[in-house]
């Protein structure tokens, strides 16, 4: 069989010129390329790699990658469109950070008030998938390969703690998109931007904190320049985060398709594994290298969910001006929710 590199884009061309492939990769029929803005030992990436090597081993090596870590191949807010558009075969997409065109997956992301797991945020938003069109809509010439659910955001902060409610007035915080809205209910001054750019902004004081897990105390480094972590918890939902182009998806044969879609529980049960494992080592590098840590009250804590749900239900109810009834996912999730675990997408519809 010819051999096929489905590296094809002009965009790309002058990255990858000069680039050799690995002696495993030879004798490959299909060498894909995959980009993320992270770097190899990140547990986003050592995820990937238990994936890619899952794939390799069971395409008996007729599927090699070549993937370009921590690079600029893709951008955040992009990553979508250049996956579309062949940029790389294969990436981490970031859907709840687009600018356009994903306003309804964007918004399911704070549907998830009262989740407990990583692994019931990722069954969540399985069930919302399925149940309603419009996510295959904002996902159009793209083949999802795994959905990521993620360690429960706290607050990192530079140089105040924040211990009850009060504290977030005034506090400028980079937040995910489903926080924004209690955050200013609360006073505070949520900014959406990259997680590769928090450490840049903390450093210079342009924000006051971050909605981030303990992970990332140590993965990105925080503890170099912010001083406080507040458990203080945020629910979150899943979100599909890894994805390839349609147009490389259909020049596969059927049987490489099947391998490479039938690994997606791989995928996913590596980031969860992995992510736990980080929350762990990112508290207590945070722990050893002088953060301090703070509780939050339990009746601030109680008082915050119910903002955050109602927050979530006024989100959804804001899109329909775009044409997108959203209140009926956000009340699927939580009927979904309200009946525990495991999750049964039959309880939404009841």
């Amino acid at each position: 069989m010819r051999r096929h590199l489905f590296i094809i884009t002009v965009l790309s061309i002058g990255m990858l010129v000069g680039c050799s492939s690995d002696d495993d990769s030879a004798d490959a029929d299909y060498l894909l390329t995959y980009a993320t803005p992270y770097p190899s030992s990140h547990p986003f990436s050592l995820a990937d790699q238990e994936w890619m090597n899952a794939v390799i081993e069971q395409s008996q090596g007729r599927i090699a990658f070549k993937p370009y870590w921590g690079g600029p191949v893709l951008n955040s807010d992009m990553s979508m469109l250049e996956i579309r558009h062949g940029v790389a075969d294969i990436g981490l997409i970031s859907p709840i950070y687009v600018k356009g065109g994903t306003h309804l997956i964007r918004a399911q992301a704070g549907f998830y008030g009262g989740v407990r797991s990583i692994e019931d945020q990722v069954s969540v938003y399985d069930c919302l998938a399925k149940a309603f069109p419009q996510f295959d809509r904002e996902l159009e010439g793209l083949v999802v390969l795994a959905v990521q659910g993620g360690n429960f955001p706290a607050i990192i902060t530079r140089d105040k703690p924040i211990t009850s409610l009060e504290d977030f007035s005034g506090m400028r915080l980079r937040a995910p998109s489903e926080t924004v809205e209690v955050l200013r209910q609360l006073g505070a001054d949520p900014v959406n931007m990259p997680m590769g750019e928090v450490y840049s902004a903390l450093a210079k004081g342009v924000i006051d904190g971050v909605v981030a897990p303990g992970d990332t105390i140590y993965s990105l480094r925080f503890s170099e320049v912010a001083n406080h972590f507040t458990n203080i918890q945020f629910s979150r939902g899943g979100y599909p985060a890894r994805a390839m182009s349609e147009k490389t998806w259909n020049n596969l044969p059927p049987e490489l398709q099947e391998i490479i879609i039938g690994n997606r529980d791989v995928w996913e049960s590596s980031l969860s594994r992995l992510l736990i494992i980080a929350e762990t080592r990112g508290l207590e590098f945070g722990q050893e290298n002088g953060m301090q840590f703070h509780d939050f009250p339990y009746q601030d804590q109680m008082e915050f969910d119910q903002l955050y749900n109602t927050a979530a239900l006024q989100q959804a109810l804001s899109i329909a001006d775009l044409g997108i009834d959203a209140e009926p996912v956000f009340r699927f999730a939580q009927q979904i929710l309200a009946a525990g675990s495991p999750i049964d997408c039959a309880q939404g519809a009841q």
